[in-house]
């Protein structure tokens, strides 16, 4: 099984980016429990993050064929970009999308997910361990 993990822009700067929302774990923090409970099932994962729009849209495209499921943090983007949804549309690959905040609980512009409208299961509020929960989802069907 081979999952393929998406951060979208300023999910880099955990840890320091207002951390009553996102908490205190740094992005190492998240790569470092991504991996080890990837390692604890025999899970291959690729993790790819990035600010810029149109490399998340080529990291989804080039997991066409070659990858089970995606876990995305789109970040920013959840809210503005039909690119990433068209992308994540096109490879027809499971997706879970995940926030590390409760979005519901936050700004009006924040309810608007564009790339939810392509993603098996979407997971708010719960963390940098919402990462898991959606390993989890797509690799044992809970």
């Amino acid at each position: 099984m081979k999952i393929l993990v998406i951060n979208g822009p300023n999910i880099n700067m955990l840890g320091i980016r207002e951390p009553e929302h996102y908490g205190k774990e740094t992005f190492d923090d998240l790569v470092t429990k991504i991996r080890n409970h990837c390692a604890s099932k025999n899970i291959d994962v690729e993790i790819f993050q990035s600010n810029h729009e149109g490399d998340l849209v080529d990291e989804i495209q080039k997991a066409y064929g070659n990858t089970d499921g995606i876990v995305i943090n789109p970040g920013a983007y959840t809210h503005t970009s039909i690119a990433i949804l068209d992308a994540v549309k096109s490879v027809s690959i499971p997706t879970v999308e995940v926030h590390i905040s409760k979005v519901e609980d936050r700004e009006d512009f924040r309810q608007i997910s564009y790339v939810r409208l392509a993603c098996v299961k979407t997971i708010t509020g719960h963390g940098t361990d919402g990462y898991i929960e959606a390993i989890d989802y797509l690799t044992e069907g809970k």
